[in-house]
């Protein structure tokens, strides 16, 4: 199947996501997926990382102060130490992250304009990235001329232990409407 076929319907199936009908719906998923980010889920790992190497030093250090010769432990101490200050540095490192804002995402919404057209007029490599970002997944049927659409954000943890699982948005392109020059 040829991209033009499918790119016009797949656009206009995105923008309609941003109509008035769904875009307080919108606005709410996009607020919402902010506190459920992969960047949030990293920064997490390494506060456990440094929870846990703070764990050792304690423990290690309990075991001296109980009689352990400390030349037996010193790889355990090191190996304790060097990650917590991997640890560490990497939550200093860290960005401190803003929310944006209801009246945020409005804007840049209303900075584009109408979507659809925005979307069809764009770049073909912004459009790749959208899409990568969008984890978006398609599916041909060639004996119904349809495409299975199903989009996952990436900024949702894909894991049901993390804060929930992921939510996906799916619909079905009927490519009817396009004679067989466009079909591959």
């Amino acid at each position: 199947m040829r991209q033009t076929a499918i790119c016009a319907p797949l656009n206009q199936w995105i923008a309609t996501l941003f109509d008035p009908s769904n875009r307080d719906q919108t606005v709410q998923a996009l607020l919402s997926s902010q506190a459920n980010s992969v960047a949030d889920a990293h920064l997490d790992q390494a506060r456990r990382r440094l929870a846990d190497a703070e764990a050792k030093l304690r423990r290690h250090q309990a075991a001296i102060e109980a009689g352990v010769n400390p030349a037996a432990i010193v790889d355990a101490i090191n190996q304790a130490h060097a990650e917590r200050t991997a640890a560490h540095a990497e939550l200093t490192a860290q960005p401190a992250t803003q929310a944006l804002t209801r009246q945020d995402v409005e804007a840049i919404i209303n900075s584009i304009g109408d979507v659809s057209t925005a979307l069809n007029a764009a770049d073909p490599h912004n459009l790749s990235a959208l899409y990568e970002a969008l984890r978006l997944h398609m599916i041909y049927d060639h004996a119904s001329s349809a495409v299975d659409i199903t989009v996952q954000p990436l900024g949702r943890v894909n894991s049901a232990r993390v804060r929930g699982g992921s939510c996906a948005l799916t619909t079905r392109i009927i490519l009817d409407t396009y004679g067989e020059d466009d079909r591959a």
